[in-house]
């Protein structure tokens, strides 16, 4: 390898490096907007307690990875995403309306794939009950 060659691989390398490994913001300081309508969706699981123990059961198959399996965002494949998961326990998550989460479980963002093609409308919601009692969980 020549001088020219070597000093163009080790700029390109630099340039995904910078890309890659540089500081970006994570789930819980990103400034994610839903759409207004988003917020307006109601829950149609709301209070149902068969709805949220399914909802555990897909988190479990399908969120723990990355979530980790109280919602912490401390899953196994955690460490390996840019922007790192949402903890869901925190407050920024929590004060979201339930619309909110649900558009975000169907969209995805960045490292947070979208679940529209995979979960069916009903299961999405059941994965927004199961959320919402991650932080009462947290506090026992």
């Amino acid at each position: 390898m020549n001088k020219k060659t070597i000093l163009k691989s080790l700029l390109i390398l630099a340039g995904a490096i910078i890309l890659f490994a540089s500081p970006t913001t994570n789930a819980q300081t990103d400034n994610w907007k839903v759409p207004k309508i988003a917020n307006k969706l109601k829950n149609p699981m709301l209070g149902k307690l068969s709805a949220t123990k399914k909802g555990k059961e897909l988190f479990d198959i399908n969120c723990v990875t990355c979530h980790g399996e109280k919602g912490l965002g401390n899953g196994i494949a955690a460490s390996g995403l840019v922007p790192p998961p949402a903890n869901l326990n925190s407050k920024k998550v929590q004060e979201q309306s339930d619309g909110a989460i649900f558009y975000k479980i169907t969209k995805g963002k960045n490292a947070m794939i979208a679940w529209r093609s995979s979960l069916t409308s009903k299961e999405r919601w059941q994965l927004v009950n199961y959320i919402r009692t991650l932080s009462k969980k947290s506090k026992k």
